[in-house]
């Protein structure tokens, strides 16, 4: 989530790097360092210490998207980029935000929260006060300093990162009783938790999240990935270790930024809503692979929307069915095995679900052309990450050829980062 006051930052598409550019990593900060920096501030402009600091990770999605608004399947990872949060609470109802990437501060009124009256990245922070609140939760107002090193814009769950660390520190003041501890965190609470984000997303920043991004920050764990079943909220923690098979994820933050609440992650939404109904399912989970022909069938009625509903409905049964068989090569410690899946994936966002762009199919052919073993788009889409899997000798060479890619086509230059399931908000 971008914590500066004008949330778009310029992006000239022109812009590029010379061929045979060096490429730029985005390095997570260390624990200590970020932690440091909110401290700091926090007694700079506060007067006094926090009453703790804490944080919450970005995430990337393996695989599974769009799925977790139609009851589907999803498989993130935490990074370990995080946002961190110095915060002390206060008897009254006034919050105040202070952020490491702007000047000045925020104020908010929890009493008079409600749809429509807050904007900005403080529109989350408050949003998840009054989704706790709503919930019977007792949470008071407070004074914190935010910052963050999850690239915003970048489909990496920036939003989800900064509503999840103040979900932990908000709980941990108020002893809500819900997180846990780092050590032994609570899954059945961070649940709860995870909900007030996505209630908070949902009704106060107007952002139509589906709950996949605020689970994975909250609920995944350090060294696996999260099998998070969106029908029912549970969870199945996967070992992933890469490094252990010489292999690596690399992700690609392309610069073109995305943002959910301009409109088009709510038309697939309402598209795929709209598809359950003439098929007579709750969601679309209920569409197995062997019942998607006759739904199919059902929707292609002739009309435009008919035709939409069939590549929209396509994309979901076959993502859902995507995730059982990437999770069953890990199982079988197969997860060089999971390329064709990912491609597949990529081509099902882009002609079904029609929610990639220029910089992201460049990047997954590039990646793809360079030796990756497979690639694909992440998170929402319409701008932000593609991931690829490559072996561990070979991304220095998959990212300079994406880089080089770039350059050549006049787009602004891509950022890397190499993914490791980290730890989740504590």
């Amino acid at each position: 989530m971008d914590l500066r006051h004008d949330p778009r930052a310029h992006r000239d598409p022109t812009a590029g790097a010379d061929p045979m550019s060096v490429p730029t990593w985005i390095d997570a900060w260390t624990l200590e360092d970020g932690a440091a920096r909110v401290r700091a501030r926090f007694a700079e402009v506060f007067d006094g210490e926090p009453d703790g600091v804490w944080s919450a990770p970005g995430r990337v999605n393996l695989i599974g998207e769009h799925t977790d608004y139609n009851g589907g399947l999803a498989l993130p990872i935490a990074l370990p980029h995080r946002t961190y949060v110095a915060l002390r609470s206060r008897p009254d109802d006034v919050v105040r935000l202070v952020s490491g990437q702007e000047q000045g501060s925020r104020e908010v009124d929890l009493s008079t929260v409600a749809p429509g009256t807050v904007e900005g990245w403080p529109s989350y922070v408050a949003g998840l006060a009054w989704a706790l609140r709503q919930a019977g939760y007792a949470v008071s107002g407070f004074d914190a300093v935010v910052d963050s090193c999850v690239p915003y814009g970048s489909g990496l769950s920036s939003s989800a990162a900064l509503e999840s660390a103040f979900a932990v520190a908000l709980d941990a003041v108020h002893g809500l009783g819900l997180a846990g501890t780092a050590d032994a965190p609570d899954d059945a609470g961070r649940a709860v938790l995870a909900d007030a984000c996505v209630r908070a997303e949902n009704e106060i920043a107007g952002a139509p999240t589906g709950g996949m991004d605020q689970a994975a920050s909250l609920r995944a764990r350090a060294g696996h990935a999260l099998l998070l079943d969106c029908l029912d909220g549970s969870v199945r923690q996967e070992p992933f270790d890469l490094a252990a098979h010489d292999l690596a994820l690399l992700v690609v933050d392309t610069k073109a930024e995305h943002s959910h609440a301009t409109g088009e992650y709510g038309v697939r939404r309402a598209s795929c809503e709209a598809a359950a109904v003439r098929l007579g399912v709750g969601t679309l989970r209920e569409i197995t692979p062997e019942l998607l022909p006759q739904a199919l069938e059902r929707l292609a009625d002739g009309s435009a929307e008919g035709d939409v509903q069939v590549r929209r409905v396509r994309h979901v049964v076959t993502e859902i069915a995507r995730v059982v068989d990437f999770v069953a090569e890990l199982e079988a410690g197969r997860p060089g095995g999971v390329g064709a899946l990912m491609d597949a994936s990529h081509v099902s966002l882009r002609d079904d679900y029609e929610v990639t762009c220029r910089e992201l199919d460049l990047t997954v052919e590039t990646a793809r052309a360079a030796g990756a073993i497979g690639a694909r788009m992440t998170g929402g889409g319409f701008g932000g990450s593609a991931i690829a899997l490559v072996e561990a000798s070979a991304v220095e060479h998959v990212a300079g050829a994406v880089a080089d890619a770039f350059a050549t086509a006049g787009l602004h230059a891509p950022a890397f980062l190499v993914a490791t399931p980290a730890a989740p908000a504590s």
